[in-house]
């Protein structure tokens, strides 16, 4: 079969689930085809039958997002290479710094317990990875996320910061589930010293039910606000268990807005630990990108609509015009419409407003992919020129935030610089979603131009494949040693990982 470019309709390929399970990855032809104003992926094995899985609940949701599917510029011969079919570059990379966790939930896509092994890579090991990444081409990934298992059990963490710094990295951020900061809050204040310009932290709800963490993440909270180093919120959004608090957990956020810096929910990927359970609870806490949206906007009374959201790609032409100013090629969000989206929320007084409702940002993104554009001499002063005659018009002024000024943040947006924003620019809310892939839903069009990726000791690997496919899982594990040979190595156990807290807490 010859694959055509369908724009998240029509042939694509996937993947065998079952025969996942026993330990293979059989590419199998998929259909993604709409029905009852739905969209369902539709695939056969020849061993394990037919599979049909939902992959979006609002058809009329997913081809708007899809006006906005685009291919990146990366040539054939990046270094180091992806695969031969990658079409996106780098825009996050993620370092796995250690499976080795204090907690034991359900849903994690890697620990120790579960995988039976140690993966635990020395300093000079990073360092290596870190550098491959910085050397990619066209565009090195500037990005970087210390990942895990959970990174703040290693003693060396600041010093992994530190060497990312020292390489270039201009974003570091630490993905924790805050344990260990929330009982030693000196830790925030040494990880904003030490670089981490954002914390990427659990946070699966705002009572005990949903979230047995509150009280820890209440607590770690205060100590990010101390150490004035930011963080974002990262539920885990599975159904039945706490799709009912995603409202809950933007208006905590808003709550705390300005040490809270966004949201980022992740529908429940069967992955890790997790991939084995059985057919009707995966069915029962499955939950799509486009359900979660339709919770929020009623879970917020219409303050945030499905509709205020756009796609990941929505953002390029900025890119292109960082571009065509700086006259050096920037990384691109080119990943599959169908990958996630965002919006942004100003936050006054407890009230959220949405850009989308005092911005027009459809005829304000074209208006810059037009201007990125822009050739010939004084290319630069054109562009500035243009921007201050026509920003304006892209703004409700009656429903716009007095102290708005959509030049001052696209210089922001521009530049990096947030200094002429003052304080007025921490009463934003980032609130996005990424629904990673498993192998019930993986479409490879998706897999080709993930923008999220591995360092490995084995080269960078998009994350749906490294997580979604077991590539990981199996990297870790050529890299690793047993659970007894580390206890013997180290004189340290386990089970002495573990929180004491994690009897309340079995998430």
């Amino acid at each position: 079969m010859e694959r055509q470019e369908s724009h998240g309709l029509g042939k694509t390929y996937s993947i065998c689930p079952d025969c996942l399970k026993e330990g293979r990855i059989n590419k199998i032809e998929a259909d993604r085809i709409e029905e009852n104003g739905k969209i369902f992926m539709l695939k056969q094995c020849d061993k394990h039958g037919t599979f049909k899985e939902l992959i979006w609940d609002d058809a009329k949701l997913y081809k708007k997002y899809m006006k906005s599917f685009t291919t990146g510029s990366v040539v054939k011969d990046v270094k180091p290479s992806l695969y031969d079919e990658h079409l996106s570059q780098s825009v996050l990379t993620n370092l796995f710094v250690t499976n080795r966790c204090d907690m034991r939930c359900s849903y994690c896509f890697a620990n120790s317990g579960a995988e039976g092994f140690v993966y635990e890579p020395s300093l000079s090991e990073l360092k290596r990875e870190m550098q491959m990444v910085r050397k990619e081409k066209p565009v090195a990934s500037r990005a970087l996320q210390v990942t895990g298992g959970e990174p703040m059990m290693r003693d060396d963490i600041i010093e992994i910061i530190k060497i990312a710094r020292e390489l270039g990295f201009t974003h570091v951020q630490v993905n924790t589930n805050t344990v260990r900061i929330s009982e030693n809050p000196e830790l925030a204040k040494k990880l904003k010293e030490s670089g981490v310009n954002t914390i990427y932290m659990s946070f699966d709800g705002v009572t005990k039910k949903a979230n047995p963490l509150i009280d820890v993440n209440k607590k770690a909270i205060e100590s990010f606000r101390a150490a004035k180093i930011g963080a974002v919120l990262v539920p885990t959004v599975i159904k039945t268990q706490n799709d009912h608090e995603l409202g809950k957990i933007i208006r905590f956020a808003a709550e705390n807005v300005g040490v809270v810096r966004g949201v980022n929910f992740q529908p429940i990927s069967f992955v890790g630990r997790i991939e084995k359970i059985n057919e009707g609870v995966r069915k029962k806490c499955r939950i799509t990108y486009s359900e979660m949206l339709r919770k929020i906007e009623k879970q917020t009374n219409g303050a945030i609509k499905k509709d205020d959201w756009y796609p990941v790609p929505f953002v390029l032409p900025i890119s292109k015009l960082v571009e065509s100013l700086k006259g050096r090629e920037q990384v691109e969000f080119t990943c599959s419409p169908a990958c996630g989206g965002a919006t942004y929320v100003y936050v006054d007084n407890g009230n959220m407003t949405p850009i989308t409702r005092f911005i027009d940002v459809e005829g304000f993104m074209s208006f810059i992919e037009e201007l990125s554009r822009t050739k010939g001499l004084f290319k630069r002063a054109k562009i500035a020129s243009a921007l201050l005659k026509n920003v304006n018009r892209y703004i409700d002024k009656e429903k716009a935030p007095k102290e708005l000024s959509l030049g001052n943040l696209l210089t922001a947006a521009l530049t990096g610089s947030y200094d002429k924003l003052g304080d007025f620019h921490r009463k934003f809310l980032y609130i996005g979603s990424m629904w990673f892939q498993d192998s019930w839903n993986l479409d490879t069009e998706r897999l080709e131009r993930c923008v999220i990726h591995y360092a490995t000791p084995e080269g960078i690997i998009p994350f749906c494949a490294y997580n979604g496919l077991g590539i990981g899982t199996e990297i870790r594990k050529r890299h690793s040693m047993p659970v007894k040979e580390w206890e013997q190595k180290t004189g340290k156990k386990i089970s002495k990982d573990l929180w004491p807290g994690i009897k309340k807490c079995l998430c």
